[in-house]
């Protein structure tokens, strides 16, 4: 840390090249690095906030070739969560990133009502025995009892950066779903729009006038099932992210999640023995793939399955059917 021990994050730097010679500082920021307004409004009002060759200066200032431009930004607490020792498993780490694995059954960020023992709580305690002063910005978010990869942005430059790549589509995610029946054609695309039943408004529904929605899925794997009933395991590729969409989808084309309270089949349609295993309606955040805003290297991680998704998929397995996608390869939904 610099100027003020810890009262800046490391500066990002840009050195001014012959292109650029001549420009105003806010436009190289915004050309080099992507710089929002925003955040050029905020750094500026601070000592050691922007400086040219170390001297501040306002974003109007003229750089010429050879400068140096520095932008630091104060490093910030979430005061109002919790920290608590619960534990997270960190699948990567550095000073401006944070991946982490969410179990199922945890809420990503505090609500009214339930303030702690969220993925926000155990985080935060975790920087702060790291002797690090962040504040929590995730990227996305996973419904409670979905698991997998989550994404924390550590600086509000990358949470820009990561949140301006959701927007353009070009943030990887994929999921693993474990469903009823099996998607005919094996792989397709669903593109129907989702908004709030009228009736049920904490629940989602396909309706006409709602938002588009669009989902990519490609089956892996096909079970005969119990009782007549057959089962897949599907992968899927968000276009959009909408809330359940991955779950009102499925259930749209007759495929809900095993172990899905709110959108699966009717109570006398389902497994009982399949629900047990899973516990928890069965998706799984498997994979998740990006530019990193610093290094600006493509990057991805991957989290294997949970414990009862793979104990679910055991089961279903003992007599699986071979499927015709089950050489699956997560370009097939790129």
């Amino acid at each position: 840390m610099e100027h003020g021990n810890e009262r800046y994050y490391a500066p990002l730097v840009v050195e001014v090249t012959d292109a650029d010679d001549g420009k105003q500082i806010r436009t190289i920021l915004e050309r080099r690095l992507g710089v929002s307004r925003k955040l050029l409004s905020q750094v500026k009002l601070t000592e050691h906030g922007l400086t040219l060759n170390e001297e501040r200066v306002y974003t109007t200032a003229i750089a010429k070739s050879g400068d140096t431009i520095r932008l630091r930004m104060e490093q910030e607490e979430s005061e109002d969560i919790l920290p608590q020792p619960i534990p997270i498993e960190v699948v990567y780490e550095d000073d401006s990133l944070l991946i982490v694995n969410k179990p199922a059954g945890m809420i990503v960020h505090p609500t009214h009502g339930h303030y702690t023992n969220t993925l926000a709580n155990g985080v935060v305690h975790h920087w702060k025995e790291r002797g690090e002063r962040v504040r929590f910005r995730p990227i996305h978010r996973l419904d409670e009892e979905t698991s997998g990869l989550v994404a924390i942005a550590k600086t509000s430059y990358v949470h820009q950066q990561l949140s301006e790549q959701l927007q353009a589509g070009t943030v990887m995610k994929l999921y693993r779903a474990y469903v009823y029946g099996v998607p005919v054609p094996a792989t397709g695309t669903i593109n129907e729009p989702i908004d709030r039943d009228d009736e049920q408004p904490h629940l989602r529904v396909v309706r006409p006038d709602g938002y588009p929605s669009i989902t990519h899925y490609e089956v892996i794997a096909s079970y005969p099932g119990r009782e007549g009933t057959t089962a897949a395991s599907v992968r899927m590729k968000l276009e959009t992210g909408r809330t359940h969409q991955i779950r009102v989808h499925m259930r749209h084309i007759g495929c809900p999640l095993i172990g899905d309270k709110f959108y699966g089949p009717e109570h006398n349609n389902r497994i009982e023995e399949w629900e047990l295993a899973a516990g928890r309606h069965a998706l799984h955040a498997e994979m998740l793939g990006f530019v990193h805003p610093i290094k600006k290297v493509p990057m991805e991680w991957q989290a294997p399955l949970p414990a009862e998704l793979a104990r679910l998929e055991k089961l279903l397995g003992a007599d699986e059917t071979s499927s015709p996608t089950s050489t699956y390869r997560k370009e097939n939904l790129e």
